[in-house]
């Protein structure tokens, strides 16, 4: 039965390859081996596994199947931990033979096989395993490999039968060694060891668990054990490019860029060290005696996610910054009390991920991962991408799937801060068009994809301010509590200014004389540091107030007010302000001070929760 993968993006495209593989016919099962005739030629199975024990699979992955030779690696890992790279050097070379898996490549003067994933290069290495009898070499060895597939696993009887009545060549390789010493005593003991060691049963999950453990440098990323010494991982996985695939070996690096193994049984393992494992199973092999599906399926891989050893980083950084929720980080914009209760209540359906260094496939799998499980809680997602320095097509392809799978579910995506990135545009434009990368990617940044992500908000929960004509004095923040007798007290002393878009209200610098209500339009706070551009710090809406603080310290203006379109305002002198006092009107003085204290503490608190959240 096929086996479900993770919803995810990259467990939908490895279906992909599944269904576009599935319906092909080339190659043949092995029947050299009697007992693998019996395979079903239509078993595909497709598994990949993080170093940080993630795994996904498609497909017959769960399908039990011998080792075979994907077991030479792994015993040759056993042989150098047990006895130690000099004795393993004495037995069995590292050098390419450029032939067939059950080749007679030896040494023409000591006899020694050229390398440990031919047939007589493994027969040696078996012989290298230690303990007192044969009983306990296979145990030593069975829960090695266990170790390495972080479960038990088991011999298949019927194969190990079939191949030792059969395995006459083996045989004769292995008395040919115990002739130049390579293996000493009984010949027939190392060679009973390497039929067993080949008939052992695993799954295409086990393979990418394997390879992943190899890939995490001998650490296994389910149980966390470490099985091999990194150093010896290293050996293995040298060996494995360019001896694993025979004599397919040199075009598989070349094409594919990955150290991979194959068994004659059908199935293929390959590592891309430092970052995943991927373990593929079918069992019609071409003529080299490798998985037809398994290597096309590496191929496209290999293609499509920029997975090539020497394509990579051989460093892969974190690629998610930070992970910020809209109840606790807002955008510029501030916001009366009414929108900041919805906001606070409400906001958390918002996440914003903000991610940064070298995309590829290892950095950003784990933040698909992570943006998926909170997506059931998400109406709104936010990428932003201002912070990463490059990202390939795989990465771009990665996005865009996710982006897809996101939308399926209800939620609203945008990328923001890749106006600049003409990868991700072009990709874009080709899968979607123009219109696309504009829906998309139209925000520059992420406080302007914020913005409207808390429109949305504020319109579907039903606390968006009015349309034009704006907010009356009655609605604006600082006039909270004010009767209508307070009201008209005050209107009188207030001065209605209409300015165009771009005009500038406050300058930086210049006397605190007047603060202002914004009864209509948009206004942005401005600030120039030192030898930096003029950056907006805010945005303010309709009722709320600005130029307020200097109230308190009448201080010069420490910002430019710009008008953002077309604004009505009304002006309170801190004349006007001062004389309340003396014309029996204190009470407003007092409310005013009140209501903007707690202005000013709802702003400092969003500004301590955004601040919080960048830890």
């Amino acid at each position: 039965m096929p086996f479900p993968t993770v919803a995810s993006p990259i467990g939908h495209y490895l279906q992909h390859l599944h269904d576009k593989f599935a319906r092909l016919e080339d190659g043949q099962v092995a029947t050299y081996i009697p007992e693998l005739g019996r395979a079903n030629p239509a078993w595909f199975g497709i598994a990949v596994a993080t170093v940080d024990g993630q795994v996904y699979e498609v497909g017959d992955s769960r399908q039990e199947f011998t080792i075979q030779s994907i077991s030479k690696p792994l015993v040759y890992g056993l042989a150098l931990e047990a006895v130690g790279l000099k004795q393993v050097l004495a037995r069995v070379g590292v050098e390419p033979s450029g032939e067939a898996f059950n080749s007679i490549s030896l040494d023409p003067k000591t006899g020694r096989p050229l390398n440990p994933m031919i047939n007589a290069g493994a027969i040696a290495t078996s012989g290298l395993v230690p303990g007192s009898s044969p009983e306990e070499r296979r145990t030593r060895l069975l829960e090695l490999i266990g170790e390495f597939a972080a479960r038990d696993l088991a011999m298949d009887d019927a194969v190990y039968c079939s191949e030792r009545d059969t395995g006459h060549r083996n045989r004769a390789i292995a008395h040919l060694l115990r002739n130049f010493d390579i293996i000493t005593g009984d010949p027939e003991d190392p060679l009973d060891l390497y039929f067993r060691q080949c008939s052992i049963s695993v799954t295409c999950r086990d393979l990418a668990v394997m390879a992943a453990t190899l890939a995490g440098g001998g650490v296994n990323p389910l149980s966390r054990r470490r099985v091999l010494q990194p150093q010896n991982a290293g050996r293995l996985l040298s060996v494995m490019s360019s001896c694993g695939m025979y004599d397919y070996a040199g075009e598989c690096i070349y094409n594919v860029g990955m150290p991979a193994k194959s068994g004659v049984a059908g199935g293929l393992l390959a590592v891309l060290p430092g970052q995943l494992g991927i373990g593929i199973f079918s069992p019609p092999l071409d003529a080299k005696g490798n998985s037809v599906r398994g290597i096309r399926v590496c191929h496209d891989l290999s293609q499509d996610f920029g997975l090539h050893l020497f394509n990579s980083p051989r460093v892969v950084t974190p690629a998610l910054k930070h992970v910020q929720s809209g109840a606790d980080v807002r955008s510029k914009r501030l916001r009366a009390g009414a929108e900041l209760e919805v906001l606070r209540r409400q906001g958390g359906c918002i996440r914003l991920y903000q991610l940064r260094g070298r995309l590829v496939f290892a950095s950003l799998e784990p933040v698909i991962r992570s943006v998926l499980r909170e997506a059931a809680d998400c109406t709104h997602v936010i990428i932003d991408l201002a912070q990463v320095a490059d990202l390939d097509r795989a990465s771009c392809r990665l996005l865009l799937d996710l982006r897809d799978q996101l939308v399926r579910s209800g939620v609203r995506v945008f990328l923001t801060g890749a106006a600049d990135n003409q990868t991700l545009r072009n990709y874009v434009v080709s899968r979607f068009d123009e219109g696309g990368w504009t829906q998309l990617c139209g925000f520059d940044s992420r406080d302007e994809a914020l913005e409207a992500c808390e429109e949305e908000l504020l319109k579907r929960h039903g606390s968006k301010r009015p349309e034009p004509p704006g907010v009356p004095l009655k609605q604006q923040e600082l006039c909270r509590g004010f009767t209508p007798g307070e009201l008209q007290d005050l209107a009188q002393r207030l001065t209605a200014l209409d300015l165009s878009a771009d005009a500038e209200v406050l300058a930086a610098g210049s006397a605190a004389d007047a603060m202002y209500f914004l009864v209509q339009g948009e206004v942005g706070i401005f600030l120039k540091p030192d030898g930096a551009a003029e950056q907006l710090i805010s945005r303010l809406g309709p009722g709320m107030s600005f130029g307020e603080v200097a109230l308190v310290d009448r201080a010069p203006r420490s910002a430019t007010v710009r008008a953002l379109s077309d604004i009505q305002i009304l002006r309170l002198s801190f004349e006007a302000f001062d004389l309340l006092a003396d014309e029996g009107l204190s009470h407003l003085q007092t409310k005013l001070i009140a209501n903007l204290a707690g202005v000013l503490a709802a702003r400092l608190r969003s500004a301590n929760a955004e601040i919080r959240s960048l830890k």
